[in-house]
């Protein structure tokens, strides 16, 4: 099988991922725009024209399903690529998993970029989710840049930002961004307080992945002695490799290690 995923940049590593552990025999589809990034200060129609165009060029390796691994992208243009590959792709986007860290209880915490902090897609899935819950919202600008650029100054310093923002009581967080991902285990050192239980990161990767593979019909399986499944890059439209800031993550270093194009 073969599962296209697409975002600004090399947010998509996260739930690439996840798609591995579950089905390490499907070849991936790597879709990004790194010529056009970052997309949130751009304008909704700029946004969409540019995340069409990732999801085509992603499609036309006619992948068995389209994971849409970028908030921002789902929040905007989510229906526009649906209306454009469906039925014939399952397209999947991506949702910030309020509802599971609400279910603790509160406080919680959703770091996001600015884009996405107070639209009207946010509110609506906190009033849904997360009544009588206690939410912080908190904007990280600059956060997705710096992971994507691997910039490890630039990313300590939008830590360190938004964590500031951030209430100390607050025992949940919800990562509003897929690059954030790739950093958990630092957002998590920076905002652990001392003498309290370990705090809950609330991530999407896990969640697009398996429902990218119900939406296709398929099943998780065991990892097996197969030959290495394929790994295709796309970046703004063009097949290259990798980009060297992903192999900074572990989840970039991964999907390397097996994929034969590398």
């Amino acid at each position: 099988m073969k599962i296209a995923l697409m975002d600004s940049g090399i947010g998509l590593l996260a739930a690439a991922a996840a798609v591995r552990r579950l089905r390490p025999d499907a070849d991936l589809v790597l879709s990004s725009d790194p010529d056009g990034m970052p997309w949130g200060p751009r304008t909704t129609q700029d946004l969409t024209e540019r995340a069409v165009a990732v999801a085509e060029a992603a499609a036309a390796h006619r992948p068995d399903a389209l994971i849409v691994a970028c908030n921002t992208a789902s929040v905007h243009a989510l229906p526009t690529i649906r209306a454009r590959l469906e039925p014939g792709i399952p397209v999947i986007g991506t949702v910030p998993a309020i509802k599971p860290a609400a279910a603790s209880g509160g406080p919680v915490a959703i770091w996001a970029t600015p884009a996405t902090t107070g639209s009207p897609y946010q509110r609506g899935l906190i009033e849904e989710f997360a009544s009588g819950v206690a939410v912080t919202e908190v904007p990280c600008p600059g956060l997705a840049d710096a992971v994507q650029y691997a910039d490890e100054k630039a990313i300590d310093e939008t830590i360190a930002a938004a964590a500031a923002l951030t209430p100390p009581d607050v025992r949940a967080v919800v990562l509003g961004c897929t690059h954030y991902e790739l950093v958990a285990e630092r957002i998590r050192a920076a905002l652990q307080q001392p003498g309290l239980p370990p705090l809950v990161l609330h991530g999407s990767a896990g969640a697009v992945a398996a429902q990218a593979l119900r939406r296709t019909g398929a099943h998780a399986v065991a990892r097996t002695a197969a030959p290495a499944p394929g790994l295709t890059v796309l970046l703004s439209g063009r097949e290259e490799e990798l980009p060297r800031a992903a192999l900074t993550y572990a989840e970039g270093r991964a999907l390397a290690a097996v994929s034969p194009a590398l």
